[in-house]
């Protein structure tokens, strides 16, 4: 197997169920042999990183490193010694000459986290690599050639900070050559359960507990929060539902973070017993997304299980807005997860 073609098989697995996050994927996929410079945006928590490393490995250059830098972490000379490296003496610290990150992705790629957050300073000496293809380490006249592809990313909007004359408009230009933007998973929602579930599944493996399917009251939930830090959010709720959940076969509402399941259902009337009384289009409802959850969203095998016919099953999906709109020549049964 060809380095390529191996670390293709490395690449991070992106849910793309929604028709906004194919779209995505259609055009990552387009751009990933070029040698493009990509700019990738959307809220923070959307997983910009993760495709960033997607299109590294489906690259030409994907048996090369892929380094990756928070450029909003670090002061501003500070970021320009990691970025470009230094000389011997350059600042006090230095007491050896230190290649950068630039040198480091050699024949790779460098994914530059949000840009966004970089200086005049040092938004002009990127325009430079990006230009002569070579960079210029700290306290040195001298510039040193490097091959490496750029991938930047941001959560802020680039152009309104061009507007505002606090972003190169140069810059921009040359970043978003290819823009990809990544929606937030609340306009996502046909994601939403895939990911869980494969974020469940991880979350199992790496604590080394059982199997843990979502009760009904959690797939509730998850549709009715709004996720406001996107997939980074989700991950964080399921590793603290599995833990919690002690090895349970199913992680109940409980096992959630307080915001998530701070929405309430509407109140039920309650039996003599003081026990909810849910409508049997509730219980059905519920019953029917259990089975398919429990299922592993296979469609097939959920209408066998509950008896009824995949085109009622369809029907009853797309009254929970559980299915994607199907594109042209496309049957609108497939446009449900399998």
């Amino acid at each position: 197997m060809n380095p390529r073609a191996a670390k293709a098989l490395d690449a991070p697995a992106i849910v793309a169920r929604s028709p906004a996050m194919r779209r995505v994927i259609e055009l990552a996929d387009r751009a990933a042999p070029t040698e493009a410079t990509v700019l990738v945006t959307g809220e923070s928590g959307t997983g910009k990183e993760r495709l960033a490393r997607y299109i590294h490995a489906h690259s030409r250059r994907a048996a090369g490193p892929f380094v990756a830098i928070d450029c909003g972490a670090l002061p501003e000379g500070l970021l320009e010694s990691e970025l470009f490296g230094h000389a011997k003496g350059a600042f006090t610290g230095a007491e050896s000459a230190r290649a950068g990150l630039f040198e480091a992705a050699e024949q790779g790629t460098i994914f530059l986290d949000e840009i966004g957050e970089t200086t005049p300073a040092v938004q002009v000496r990127l325009l430079r690599a990006i230009q002569e293809r070579a960079v210029r380490p700290v306290g040195t006249n001298r510039d040193v050639p490097v091959d490496v592809r750029i991938i930047a990313a941001t959560h802020r909007d680039l152009h309104a900070l061009v507007l505002a004359g606090a972003f190169r408009q140069d810059l921009y230009f040359r970043l978003r050559v290819v823009p990809l933007e990544i929606p937030a998973l609340r306009d996502r929602p046909e994601d939403l359960l895939p990911l869980a579930r494969a974020l469940v599944a991880r979350t199992c493996t790496e604590n080394h507990c059982g199997p843990c399917a979502l009760s009904s009251d959690v797939l509730d939930a998850f549709h009715r929060y709004a996720w406001p830090g996107n997939i980074r959010e989700l991950e964080n709720a399921i590793e603290r539902a599995v833990v919690l959940a002690e090895g349970k076969p199913r992680i109940e509402l409980g096992d959630l973070p307080p915001e998530v399941r701070g929405t309430a259902p509407a109140p039920q009337p309650a039996s003599a017993g003081g026990a909810p009384v849910l409508t049997l289009a509730e219980v059905e409802r519920r019953h029917i997304l259990a089975s398919l959850e429990r299922l592993g969203g296979n469609r097939k095998a959920t209408a066998k299980a509950l008896g009824i016919g995949e085109n009622t099953l369809w029907r009853r999906l797309k009254s929970y807005g559980m299915v994607r709109r199907a594109g042209a020549g496309q049957d609108p049964h497939s446009a449900i997860e399998d």
